[in-house]
């Protein structure tokens, strides 16, 4: 069964940092190409970062250039977005994916994790 599990969401204050981990299951990450989406209220899903198997380079959303790093852990099978310098404008719900397209469009990728809060707030 193909599952993805995400864990590592919460309350944080600007400025913070947190760690998201995506672990899978039924499927090898290594022949993904891999991204990070965050949805807030009211709002479309927006892509934040991806990484492409192929070159080995990763891709951000100008909005998160420079705060935000996507790695994966072969060894673990599983997928990290760490997230530092944290805005309340990061708020959302977070969700980790996987797919043969690459980019930051959602519709590029097959396999979706369940969503984790992000919350930041003072």
């Amino acid at each position: 069964q193909v599952q993805f599990v995400e864990s590592g969401g919460g309350l944080v204050q600007p400025g913070g940092s947190l760690r998201l981990s995506c672990a899978a299951s039924g499927f090898t990450l290594e022949n993904y190409n891999l991204g990070w989406f965050r949805q807030a209220p009211g709002k479309e899903r927006e892509g934040v970062s991806c990484f492409d198997r192929h070159s080995g380079r990763a891709y951000y959303d100008d909005s998160v250039k420079g705060r935000f790093t996507i790695s994966r852990d072969s060894a673990k099978n599983t997928v990290y977005l760490q997230m530092n310098s944290l805005k309340p404008e990061d708020t959302a719900v977070y969700y980790c994916a996987a797919g043969y397209g690459v980019g930051l469009h959602p519709g590029e990728y097959d396999y979706w994790g369940q969503g984790t809060q992000v919350t930041v707030s003072s």
